[in-house]
């Protein structure tokens, strides 16, 4: 697939800048298996009715990490992982171009010079960096096209609540995520005691948040993409939840892209099994058109950037003709666009 083919525009005053508050973002609603069916905006009442006593939803329970990190020469460092604790280096993003060879950039007392170009990067620092100095001089990292449709480089002292979900965690040994699971966004407690008052089931995993969901694609073919690996972690409990949610003939609902991704990576099997009978380990799916789904049932899921892993993904659970035409859609009724934005909804 040329990666051309997931291209579309849009107006950029589109771009959500802010998190709409509980009950108000927009719902677009998309019946995947009829090829007739168009595009409607439906109300939160009307979401809630779709489901029914016996669906699992899905959710993913990754808090997002203060990972990004602006220096004293002004240059913004995403810090991805540790590689080598005993040598202090860690796997960054940064503009490195920016980064003159032999000097180093300072944040605080720390020192950090730049051993490896290329994408991603590698870097020293002068000490090791524990999570203290991420909550002292981190901010979460948001997407960089929200920076730019707002014009500040910073985030804002709202963002430390509306950048995470009501399912976040906390942190299991300094893990988690360098971007949301945004469709969780639209949802809050009440919405949550409704659905299961109508017999709705609530299941928890784990996906870290990494490279492999928000890298751009930069080749011509997608299917040259790379995709790095994100760490996933599935309770037994959860595993239990979904076969017998499949077994009953219910519906599995994956609130997500990433949980999306989660669920068919554990049928294909790219996880261990543990004693206590959970899973865990990492996945590098790339879902695109063709893909033969085995447990999602209906999706829930933002409105993804053009040229992105995550419009594939959408294109492979609908058709991507159907996708091209129902964000065309979204766009001329003025849905709002993105991590921020509103709720699509493919059954």
């Amino acid at each position: 697939m040329k990666i051309s083919e997931l291209d579309f525009h849009f107006p950029e005053d589109l771009v959500a800048t802010e998190r709409a508050a509980p009950g108000e973002s927009r719902v677009m609603l998309i019946d995947s298996a009829s090829a007739t069916a168009a595009p409607v905006e439906i109300s939160r009442t009307e979401l809630l009715e779709i489901f029914r006593p016996g669906d699992l939803w899905v959710v993913n329970e990754t808090r997002v990490l203060k990972r990004r990190i602006f220096t004293k020469q002004g240059l913004e460092i995403l810090f991805i992982q540790p590689l080598s604790p005993e040598l202090n280096e860690w796997e960054v993003m940064c503009p490195s171009s920016r980064w003159k060879q032999g000097t180093q950039q300072t944040v605080g007392s720390v020192e950090f010079e730049l051993t490896e170009r290329g994408r991603p990067q590698k870097l020293r620092s002068s000490v090791a960096l524990l999570d203290s100095f991420f909550e002292e001089f981190g901010e979460l990292p948001l997407p960089p096209y929200i920076q730019k449709a707002r014009g500040e480089r910073h985030t804002r002292f709202e963002d430390e609540t509306e950048y995470q979900s009501i399912w976040a965690g906390q942190n299991a040994n300094g893990q988690g995520s360098l971007a949301a699971p945004t469709a969780s966004f639209h949802f809050d407690e009440s919405f949550v005691r409704d659905l299961k008052m109508r017999g709705v089931e609530i299941a928890k995993v784990t996906l870290h948040v990494g490279l492999g969901t928000f890298l751009p694609v930069t080749v011509e073919n997608l299917e040259d993409h790379i995709m790095h690996p994100e760490v996933v972690e599935i309770s037994k409990l959860a595993r239990e939840k979904v076969a017998k949610t499949k077994a009953s003939g219910g519906r599995v609902i994956a609130v997500g892209t990433t949980v999306a991704r989660t669920l068919e990576a554990m049928a294909l099997g790219h996880f261990n099994e543990k004693a206590d009978g959970s899973l865990a380990g990492s996945t590098t799916l790339l879902i695109r058109p063709g893909f033969e789904w085995k447990i999602v049932d209906v999706l829930l899921t933002n409105f993804h950037q053009p040229k992105s892993t995550l419009f594939a993904l959408v294109s492979a659970f609908a058709s991507i003709e159907k996708v091209h035409a129902a964000y065309a859609w979204a766009i001329e009724k003025r849905f709002r666009l993105f991590s921020y934005g509103d709720l699509s909804v493919w059954l």
